[in-house]
């Protein structure tokens, strides 16, 4: 089988939508998906370039990730990256993976206190620049929310100081939220 075949065999595979992760495949059959020699795919599990799953202690399973991570590998081996160099790339990808992980569900907690608290709060600063947040009880944040609803402006039941400043700040794909920055009098 020739590397293109592997690879149409791989593709595949992600069509039917395989679990990634799944270890299904044995070493020939990985061999031939990733067009190498079974014996590569070996010594490249001794290296810990790419290591499969073992079923039973002894029987090397790999997954379609695994698969890939062997296309990978050859093709960086083929651009003469050493196979050190090749095992620094890897364990990049695997920290780039787990960071971009962490972001999306950093990103979602984000998103769910945002959604729970609906941002309304009301800061008041006393003369001394000591600043205190007022959360509304569920009926005022229930209002506020029918408010927004109706195109009325949420924020319209406490109306901001006339030395403060309501700005709208970046939210990416949120609603829109409004800070309150409170200016000190000059004196």
């Amino acid at each position: 089988m020739s590397a293109r075949d592997g690879a149409a065999r791989a593709d595949r595979g992600r069509e039917r939508g395989l679990d990634r992760n799944a270890p299904v495949f044995v070493v020939s059959v990985a061999a031939e998906m990733a067009g190498m020699h079974p014996q590569t795919l070996r010594q490249y599990d001794r290296l810990g370039l790419v290591v499969p799953a073992r079923q039973g202690g002894r029987h090397r399973r790999y997954s379609l990730a695994d698969v890939e991570r062997l296309q990978t590998v050859q093709a960086l081996s083929r651009e003469g990256i050493s196979l050190e160099g090749i095992r620094r790339v890897i364990a990049l990808q695997r920290e780039v993976e787990q960071l971009q992980d962490t972001v999306v569900e950093l990103a979602a907690q984000v998103d769910r206190l945002h959604h729970a608290s609906r941002l309304a709060r009301v800061f008041t600063v006393g003369s001394g620049g000591d600043v205190s947040a007022r959360y509304p009880n569920r009926a005022e944040a229930r209002q506020d929310a029918r408010r927004e609803a109706a195109g009325e402006d949420a924020g319209r039941a406490h109306p901001a100081p006339r030395s403060a400043v309501v700005r709208a700040l970046p939210t990416g794909t949120a609603r829109p939220r409004r800070v309150l920055v409170w200016n000190p009098p000059q004196d």
